[in-house]
């Protein structure tokens, strides 16, 4: 038997997300609310659902991955729920719940696909197992919030062993592939690189150059083969496969073969090797991670940084050649207050055309690290909404691009709302 959330309990919530977006609040203010309110209303809302709940989580990609999950499932009939705003605490999922449900509770979807923050997913399957689990990677990323990495590990091993049908693992990344050895009952697939790939996309081991006791790499049911400029070819089954892609940046690529993996274990004989490639072919980034906006008839891209890996990859998917740069770097909460790990990226191929803007709460801990590598800077402005502004301004005729952390984009975001056509996602 199904246990519905009660009606008053909906209205209450309901209210204060549609005050929280008249005041221009985050969108986890409402689900904040319902959870304190009511601790069970997530397991009770997604306890009505068919096919259940996918976890998606790891340091790097939950969002633009559970994109394409959702594009994927969607594309073979399913109707999905998502937390599309990127909010990945339970409270955020509790905040899109109460956009999606009615006055009595009801659900619309067959299944859900939620993107979460590695301890809160660890709390979040206690009260709700997800039937599949996709675990895409450890980083040292807000060292400050986990402690070392193998806690984070940890918490990835917890989802796994919640997850009650099947676990998708990274096999390029020792820590995440090792989780398979604790599991008893659940299916395993994995995912994974070609031989020559494997030196694109190095794990948090091989950028630091320490020696970890590899484990043999076994078989996996997607490989990303090869890709070049915006096509990829994938191993499925044994067969090739090839496909053009919208999404931006190497590391984006890598993650199309996590989520087609996760979309072959939910769907099962029911998937169409068609309809897997010519819709992960028209997928674009999620908001802020590569997103391209047009600001006076030019490009602007927003590609978040989070950590060295995430950094390091996305200089290297983007050419500075011809592009105005600039680099917002904020230490709230959710970006990690600890921002030593900019000394672990190296910036030197900014260096020929240099950055026109550093911005954000940790704009000169970010020029000094510039200075470093011999990068020179144009303007040192820590308010967002004006240094925006100068860089538009000094930049009026170039492409330009943003490396900003999660809170900064965010804030630019908002600003750049007022001038473009920017996607609403809350």
């Amino acid at each position: 038997m199904v246990y519905m959330p009660h009606p008053f309990i909906i209205i209450l919530g309901k209210a204060v997300r549609y005050a929280a977006r008249l005041r221009g609040g985050g969108s986890a203010l409402p689900g904040l609310f319902v959870e304190k309110i009511s601790p069970d209303f997530i397991k009770q809302t997604l306890g009505q659902l068919p096919r259940g709940v996918v976890v998606i989580s790891g340091t790097n990609g939950k969002t633009t991955t559970t994109k394409m999950v959702v594009a994927l499932l969607e594309a073979h009939g399913l109707k999905v729920f998502t937390n599309r705003t990127g909010s990945n605490f339970t409270r955020g999922v509790a905040a899109a719940l109460l956009g999606d449900i009615d006055i009595k509770g009801n659900l619309d979807a067959d299944i859900a696909v939620l993107e979460l923050d590695e301890a809160h997913a660890v709390k979040f399957v206690q009260a709700v197992p997800p039937r599949f689990s996709l675990l895409l990677n450890v980083m040292r990323d807000q060292l400050d919030r986990f402690g070392e990495i193998d806690a984070t590990a940890k918490m990835l091993e917890k989802i796994a062993i919640a997850t009650t049908n099947t676990v998708v693992l990274n096999r390029e990344d020792t820590r995440v592939l090792t989780i398979k050895d604790v599991l008893k009952d659940q299916k395993v697939e994995l995912f994974g690189l070609s031989d020559e790939l494997l030196g694109d996309f190095p794990s948090d081991d091989d950028m630091r150059g320490e020696s970890v006791k590899k484990t043999q790499r076994p078989a996996a049911s997607v490989v990303l083969k090869k890709y070049s400029g915006n096509e990829a070819t994938y191993e499925l089954g044994g067969r090739e496969f090839s496909t053009t892609l919208k999404l931006n940046g190497v590391y984006n690529v890598f993650n199309s073969a996590a989520a087609i993996a996760l979309a072959r274990a939910v769907l099962g004989t029911e998937m169409k090797t068609d309809i897997i490639l010519a819709t992960i072919a028209v997928v674009a980034p999620a908001f802020g991670r590569g997103e391209e906006l047009t600001v006076g008839g030019k490009p602007l891209e927003l590609v978040l940084v989070k950590n060295p890996s995430g950094f390091r990859l996305g200089l290297k998917s983007f050419s500075p050649e011809g592009y105005a740069t600039m680099i917002a770097i904020n230490d709230n909460y959710a970006d990690g207050r600890d921002m030593s790990w900019l000394w672990d990226v190296d910036f030197e191929s900014l260096s020929e055309e240099g950055v026109s803007q550093v911005a954000g709460i940790r704009a000169y801990d970010m020029a000094l690290r510039l200075q470093y590598d011999e990068v020179t800077i144009g303007h040192i402005e820590r308010d967002l909404v004006t240094a925006l502004r100068q860089f538009i301004d000094n930049n009026a005729d170039r492409p330009k691009r943003i490396y900003c952390t999660y809170t900064a984009m965010l804030a630019l975001r908002r600003e750049l709302g007022k001038i473009t056509k920017v996607e609403i996602v809350s």
